[in-house]
């Protein structure tokens, strides 16, 4: 009966802990942005907006030759400036203009995140680029990173886009956290659950997955294309990590990109 007591009482408190657990693990913004786009010779454009719950947000819009603007949710770490390479091959590859935005907590928004807040932060964006900076609905395309698949595959569930990119997707904290430590999963508030949600997905989907990734298992990839209804396509990045994927790509992986978004021209 002890014992029985004892297991119940870390069990509550482990569980009482788990916006803690979410803070430690999941999470790991930066708030000094070490550059912007100008330090690549791109024009950009400061977007600052609110989402619904009042948190103040910022953003980075890049424009494009192309009338195809991308939404990007990035991972968990960092901040949008950790990104300017990347924006830079998106930009000078595909021709297609870039708007990404920091979460509450990362960079020059404000708060801190909460699985809740991420859905409301890219809703925000989402609005920003149509109500206020003009771009139309239909020219633009989703593109979620790791933690950010999830965040964008939510955003698409609720505001269908053109289409939607995926890249190293998992599919849930859970499965993530038991893949690690066995039963672990369930000391974490933040679900993130994709696989649950990309049955219910209209949108044209492409998943891009490295096949040596470290962090993010390939299968998990592999799955949540799986379970996705058509129309998807899956691309194989060949050796490439889990922050590696546009360097080690090379041509074919920038060909998977533009194959996908041509065909999403009217």
């Amino acid at each position: 009966m002890k014992l029985l007591l004892l297991l119940l009482a870390v069990g509550l408190l482990a569980w009482g802990c788990r916006e803690m657990a979410d803070r430690a693990f999941i999470y790991f913004p930066e708030r000094e942005l070490t550059g912007t786009p100008a330090r690549l010779g791109l024009a950009y454009r400061d977007v600052w907006f609110q989402a619904e719950d009042g948190a103040r947000l910022h953003g980075w819009l890049v424009p494009g030759a192309r009338p195809t603007t991308l939404l990007w949710c990035h991972g968990n770490a960092g901040n949008i400036s950790h990104r300017l390479d990347n924006i830079r091959e998106i930009h000078d590859r595909l021709g297609i203009g870039v708007f990404i935005f920091d979460y509450r907590g990362y960079g020059r928004s404000d708060g801190s995140p909460t699985e809740p807040g991420l859905y409301l932060d890219a809703r925000a964006a989402r609005e920003a680029l149509v109500q206020r900076l003009g771009v139309p609905p239909e020219r633009i395309v989703y593109f979620g990173r790791s933690l950010g698949a999830t965040v964008a595959l939510d955003l698409a569930l609720a505001h269908p886009p053109p289409g939607l990119i995926l890249e190293s997707p998992f599919l849930s904290v859970r499965a993530m956290a038991n893949r690690t430590v066995p039963g672990s999963g369930f000391l974490f508030k933040s679900r993130f659950d994709s696989l649950t949600r990309i049955g219910r997905l209209r949108t044209p989907l492409l998943i891009l997955h490295g096949d040596a990734d470290e962090v993010v298992p390939y299968e998990h990839g592999r799955r949540l294309w799986e379970t996705a209804p058509e129309r998807k396509a899956f691309y194989t990045i060949a050796g490439a990590r889990h922050n590696d994927t546009y360097l080690v790509g090379g041509s074919e992986y920038w060909d998977a990109w533009r194959k996908f978004l041509d065909a999403l021209e009217p």
